[in-house]
């Protein structure tokens, strides 16, 4: 295929990603009232106010877009699969697609994690630290925004077993190696940790430190099936280029 053809293919699938964000970020914001109860429950019985006309119009699209994204990502993952695999050899093909929607599934897992462990933490750290001083009443928008930050971070983190794959299926380092560094990998854990996190709290940093560690060990896992995986089956021809 020419290059120009390839650049339009790739101009119609960023298009039509962009079409299924923007489709169900307004299928949310339909929805927005539900998610926003949902994303205060972890803060238990702490009110939130409203400190500027409009504030929960604007918190209102931010949740609808992080929400949109999210359920949009399967078709914006496959429409980047369906550009590079035809490119790609038949052994290739065989790894990474099951990485990708690998991918997908580790973002979902990072919501998760954060939803049901770190934000609870963070919230419990943060409210008790000062309750014999002053009284939670929290800006709406300040509250989501660490909720949203946060939850995201820690499905970036978890992509970490997808990169690690990748580098190892393109040969650009082993699991020997990558087995050898765990220490600067409990370093840089732990400052990604303090980076990622938009509290401060101990107990927050020490949970995503402590996950992105048991993380990086599952991709020393799959890197080292992958190589074994390729030991075993005879290299592939890459495909036959089309005409033009």
């Amino acid at each position: 295929m020419p290059l120009l053809d390839h650049l339009e293919e790739l101009r119609q699938r960023v298009l039509r990603s962009l079409v299924a964000v923007v489709v169900a970020a307004i299928a949310c914001l339909v929805a927005v009232k539900p998610l926003v109860r949902l994303l205060e429950e972890p803060a238990g019985s702490i009110h939130f106010l409203q400190l500027a006309p409009g504030e929960f119009l604007f918190v209102s699209f931010k949740v609808a877009g992080y929400a949109g994204l999210t359920l949009a990502l399967p078709y914006v993952l496959y429409q980047g699969l369906a550009f590079v695999l035809p490119g790609l050899t038949r052994n290739e093909r065989r790894l990474i697609a099951p990485a990708v929607a690998g991918s997908a599934v580790l973002f979902l897992g990072g919501l998760a994690f954060a939803w049901w462990a770190l934000v609870p933490a963070a919230l419990r750290f943060l409210v008790s630290y000062g309750a014999d001083v002053v009284e939670p009443l929290w800006s709406i928008e300040r509250y989501l925004d660490f909720v949203l930050l946060l939850m995201l971070a820690t499905g970036l983190a978890f992509q970490l077993p997808v990169l690690q794959l990748l580098l190892g299926l393109f040969g650009l380092i082993n699991w020997k190696s990558m087995l050898a560094a765990w220490r600067w990998v409990v370093l840089a854990a732990s400052l990604a940790g303090a980076v990622l996190t938009p509290s401060t709290d101990p107990i927050t940093m020490l949970l995503l430190a402590g996950a992105i560690t048991a993380l990086f060990l599952i991709g020393v896992g799959l890197v080292a099936l992958t190589e074994r995986f390729r030991a075993q089956t005879p290299p592939d021809a890459p495909p036959p280029e089309a005409a033009g």
